[in-house]
């Protein structure tokens, strides 16, 4: 059954991929403007992820903003058979302008290493694709759930020159030997990591939720520049930016790290709120304290 899944998710890709990006993510809004109605799972966690990050918004403005949300991942899906499939050439004529990238590239040229903070905002494919352009780039890599798209995902990610390396313990040291030595590295910061000894509960849009420790480590254990960056959707393609970290991330102790860390991703996702994957549980906490936010959904 998973190879089926995987050959439909292949077919999909690869027709999404024939059609003119616009039409594509176009398809991507009616599926969506179907699937509304349902009131489904995605649909359920984006209206309490968002009630919960914008509680000044009246409740119409709050469901209009779930609405554009799940829209905007659909757009992701529906973009990625560009992104994956069709090369970097082709990624890198949609995009349409680069921000702040002279931080990275100042920053190698000057032999320090670069961790690139990317949350999942926008299209963060495509901001990993460009990174790959900057200096030599290491980023892990977790295999899908549907083995049979793994090495198609893996030369989507790899085609700009960047390696990825798995999540286990040669994998991280061999990420961390790779920063030392003055290259790149992308790492997602707003991932929930289900080991409970792998972060700490710390605010993110005003709710404590657990917070991965592992980018706030790798900073302070290499000494390298903390940027945070993304692909905003915008017609035509993509915007890429480059953002500088507060000074705090650079802190020594764990909670005031992570605060800025989540912070820089509140920055960023206030630059385009609705491109934020709010289906995502991002409010979840370790150890579990009670019923949880999502409990009943």
């Amino acid at each position: 059954m998973d190879r089926i899944k995987a050959l439909a998710v292949m077919a999909l890709l690869r027709f999404s991929a024939l059609l003119p990006l616009g039409l594509a993510r176009a398809l991507g809004r009616v599926v969506v403007a179907l699937y509304w109605p349902f009131k489904a799972r995605s649909r359920r966690v984006t209206e309490r992820n968002i009630a919960l990050a914008y509680p000044g918004l009246s409740s119409a403005e709050q469901r209009a903003l779930a609405r554009a949300s799940l829209a905007a991942t659909a757009e992701l899906m529906a973009e990625m058979g560009h992104v994956w499939l069709r090369g970097w050439d082709h990624v890198r004529a949609h995009i349409v302008r680069v921000e702040g990238a002279e931080q990275v590239t100042e920053a190698q040229a000057a032999g320090r290493g670069v961790i690139v903070l990317a949350p999942h905002l926008g299209n963060w494919e495509v901001t990993g694709q460009h990174l790959g352009t900057l200096g030599p780039t290491v980023s892990l890599y977790e295999p899908p759930k549907l083995a049979g798209l793994g090495p198609l995902i893996r030369r989507g990610r790899e085609h700009s020159g960047a390696t990825l390396v798995p999540t286990d313990s040669r994998g991280l040291a061999r990420l961390l030997k790779s920063v030392r030595g003055g290259h790149i590295s992308g790492i997602l910061p707003d991932q929930c990591p289900a080991d409970e000894g792998s972060g700490m509960n710390v605010p993110f849009m005003g709710i404590p939720c657990f917070t991965g420790t592992l980018a706030s480590n790798m900073i302070r254990r290499t000494g390298a520049l903390a940027l945070f960056a993304l692909a905003e959707r915008v017609k035509g393609g993509w915007v890429v930016r480059y953002l500088p970290a507060e000074d705090a991330i650079y802190d020594a102790d764990d909670a005031t790290s992570l605060a800025a860390l989540n912070r820089g991703v509140e920055t960023c996702l206030s630059l385009c709120p609705a491109q934020y994957q709010w289906e995502y549980k991002r409010f979840r906490v370790r150890p579990r304290q009670g019923p949880g936010l999502y409990a009943g959904l």
